[in-house]
């Protein structure tokens, strides 16, 4: 792992001020062979976040700057997960500083089939992808000491949300659905309906509410470290996944063109 505070490495008191100031924003990114899916997104991830939690504009100028960055965490290192964090730099009234972190690649193949408990959380913000975690850690925790490996939020309104670092995706038996709510747009949820659209793919977005999860065939979770997670069960119902959502979520992905960093 390699992580860079404005290109330099930081400092125990610098590390000290990031660790205990649980405020800011980030993207993940899965680099292969120095690329990258969905740069653009990520790019607008970060611009929303920075006007939205420290009222910083970002320009075209500090874009290359970002890449600057993100390439000189990289180093020599062409495979690699890397998380871009905009934290509260030293003056509150100023930009945020960026915090770069290099780590291992995720494995390219979904995991085993989750187990998922629905409870009912609404994440702050969460149009934004920010450092407030603790409740869905609490929430993911406690779903794990019950038995299962998950969770998945439901809003007051009993109507399904999002999964704890993850979108949701569900099949009725002919399209994909997405739920409509107040959820992250998720960098490989958007760039998934982009290329089901141009593949010719059926998918819909909708409310869903939690009563209707008996009605779906099957469920998966999506995000960076994987487009098509499969879910073996929500609660105490079991999905009769045939498979066909994860490989119609997998064959959409793998149209997803890479940029290069």
């Amino acid at each position: 792992m390699n992580v860079e505070l404005n290109g330099q490495a930081p400092d125990l008191a610098l590390l000290h001020r990031i660790a205990t100031l649980n405020y800011g924003h980030f993207t993940s990114l899965q680099v292969r062979d120095n690329r990258v899916r969905g740069l653009a997104l990520h790019l607008a991830r970060l611009a929303d976040g920075a006007e939205e939690l420290f009222g910083h504009r970002i320009g075209v100028a500090e874009e290359h700057r970002l890449l600057g960055l993100i390439r000189h965490a990289l180093g020599d290192v062409r495979d690699a997960s890397v998380r871009v964090t905009f934290v509260p730099g030293p003056d509150e009234q100023g930009p945020p500083d960026v915090l770069v972190s290099v780590s291992d690649p995720a494995p390219d193949e979904p995991g085993p089939p989750l187990r998922v408990q629905s409870v009912i959380y609404e994440r702050e913000l969460p149009e934004h992808k920010h450092r407030a975690t603790m409740g869905l850690t609490y929430h993911r925790r406690e779903a794990r000491l019950a038995g299962f490996d998950d969770a998945l939020f439901l809003g007051r309104d009993a109507m399904v949300r999002e999964g704890t670092t993850w979108n949701a995706a569900f099949w009725d038996g002919s399209q994909v659905v997405w739920p409509v709510a107040p959820v992250l747009r998720g960098v490989t949820m958007v760039l998934l309906q982009i290329a089901m659209s141009i593949n010719g793919t059926p998918w819909t977005l909708r409310p869903i509410g939690a009563e209707e999860l008996a009605g779906f065939a099957a469920a998966a979770a999506v995000n960076s470290l994987c487009p098509a997670q499969p879910i073996a069960s929500i609660d105490e119902l079991p999905l009769k996944d045939d498979g066909l959502l994860a490989e119609t979520l997998r064959e959409a992905w793998s149209t997803v063109p890479w940029d290069e960093l």
